[in-house]
């Protein structure tokens, strides 16, 4: 889906096809050890279908389909936040603002990747991306990823590789959905002090189900998280499918289970 912005030098890209074996050729060649983690399909919602999604699952994926409704409730969800922030959310969260049209599906690998805990071959791409994007605001690691060519030839040559025929116009978008610790927690790991409720917490998960999407403001707080892949189909068929008619919804994990 287009970006709210687009970076004129990098013009429009040709959709990623919601695919694992587009999204696993694209990580393999941006970096990822692929003999340690791998995206995988999700066929389903309910939860025999979700009990043959290999475990554990680092982070999910969602294509989803644009409309009017949906474009009004984000937005009043991120003036919600811009009002009353997100105390709970991780300061390490590692998320890059989408300025490129059709760009999210690398985005949304972007976001998957950097925030679980898999590894990269050392001098590859994606690592050397994460380590240069330190201590860079969202919009300067947009730049940074519109300026570095290997991305775009990445995604074209991952476009590519898919099944579908390929088109410049969708109304079709990709987020992202990672589990991440709470801000006390956080924060005690990075040697802050930890407030007393946090001490004495002892009813609740200390993680959150966090999403990810290049067109939003910024990272998205759901909530207490105790099951990603669960959660995020709760939510996913709470928010996403439960306002809208379309069929054009489909999810992959991204998992270190050893691939068949």
């Amino acid at each position: 889906m287009s970006a709210t912005t687009e970076s004129e030098s990098a013009g429009k890209w040709i959709p990623l096809e919601s695919n694992p074996e587009v999204f696993n050729f694209w990580a393999k060649k941006a970096g990822l050890v692929t003999s340690q983690a791998h995206f995988e399909d999700i066929y389903g919602l309910d939860d025999d279908m979700l009990a043959i999604v290999p475990r554990p699952v680092k982070a999910v994926v969602l294509l989803f389909p644009i409309d009017a409704d949906g474009e009004a409730r984000r937005a009043e969800e991120d003036s919600k936040i811009a009002r009353e922030g997100q105390p709970k959310i991780d300061n390490t969260i590692f998320w890059v603002k989408q300025t490129i049209s059709n760009a999210c599906g690398t985005i949304g690998l972007i976001h998957a990747l950097a925030n679980s805990d898999v590894t990269f071959t050392p001098t590859s791409l994606l690592q050397k991306y994460i380590i240069q994007c330190e201590n860079k605001t969202p919009l300067e690691r947009a730049e940074l990823l519109a300026t570095t060519p290997l991305f775009a030839d990445i995604h074209a040559e991952s476009a590519d590789s898919g099944q579908s025929a390929q088109t410049i116009d969708t109304d079709l978008h990709f987020t992202c959905f990672v589990e991440a610790p709470d801000a006390d927690i956080r924060g005690a790991a990075q040697g802050a002090g930890i407030s007393e409720g946090a001490k004495t917490d002892t009813k609740t998960s200390g993680m959150r189900l966090i999403e990810l999407d290049g067109r939003r403001a910024g990272p998205v707080d759901h909530g207490e998280c105790t099951d990603l892949l669960k959660d995020v189909a709760n939510l996913v068929k709470a928010r996403y499918m439960s306002a809208s008619t379309s069929v054009y919804f489909n999810l992959m994990a991204l998992t270190t289970a050893p691939q068949d």
